[in-house]
């Protein structure tokens, strides 16, 4: 299976879309390479992020395979320690949907280093090809099924410090939540999994 077409499309929008954000939000914005307070605990990524991942180590394991298989090998590590009471199938990765598997993940490898993220260097070492859930951490978002009327903003819990709630809304990146869920329809498999099954994959 290969990456959407239109996922290259979906990234330079979101990429954009974060950089205009980080403009407008200037030092409001603590995010720097070094900065991992994202980058610990688990999190679901659906399949479109998944093969992004997993083309984006094919490219790793040609550009550099010494670094590519230490990435591996974090996650292999990553899997022997949470595999054991991973909310899940521990085949496939897929994430169980059930209420007491959800609750499961709400306390699962919470303090666990992303299998991306060097901890020396601290930086990710596919950042190129991360998840949408990395690109769009840090400024001002709204969920996808919000109602901007009701909803408050989100953000990451180090920056912002000190701006009113106007000064922060000012700063909003847009998520292209519909060209996202397309692609995802082009994908036949379904269900959310983790980075460490994808970087494995």
């Amino acid at each position: 299976m290969r990456l959407p077409e239109g996922d290259s499309e979906l990234v330079q929008i979101v990429d954009a879309s974060l950089a205009e954000a980080a403009r407008r939000s200037g030092e409001w914005l603590a995010c720097r390479p070094g900065c991992t307070q994202c980058c610990y605990g688990a999190f679901a990524i659906t399949q479109l992020d998944a093969f992004r991942l997993k083309t984006g180590m094919r490219v790793l394991h040609a550009a550099d395979p010494s670094v590519a298989e230490a990435v591996k090998e974090r996650a292999r590590a990553w899997l022997a320690e949470y595999l054991p009471t991973f909310p899940g199938d521990r085949e496939t990765g897929i994430l169980g949907e059930s209420d007491a598997d959800l609750e499961k993940f709400e306390d699962f490898a919470n303090d666990a280093p992303c299998p991306a993220l060097n901890t020396v260097t601290g930086l990710c070492e596919v950042y190129a090809w991360r998840p949408m859930t990395c690109r769009v951490f840090g400024p001002p978002i709204r969920t996808e099924a919000g109602d901007e009327s009701a909803t408050a903003l989100a953000h990451c819990e180090l920056c912002f410090k000190g701006a009113t709630e106007s000064q922060v809304a000012a700063c909003e990146m847009p998520i292209p939540h519909g060209l996202e869920a397309k692609l995802l329809d082009e994908i036949p498999s379904r269900g959310q999994t983790t980075v460490a099954f994808a970087l494995l994959g």
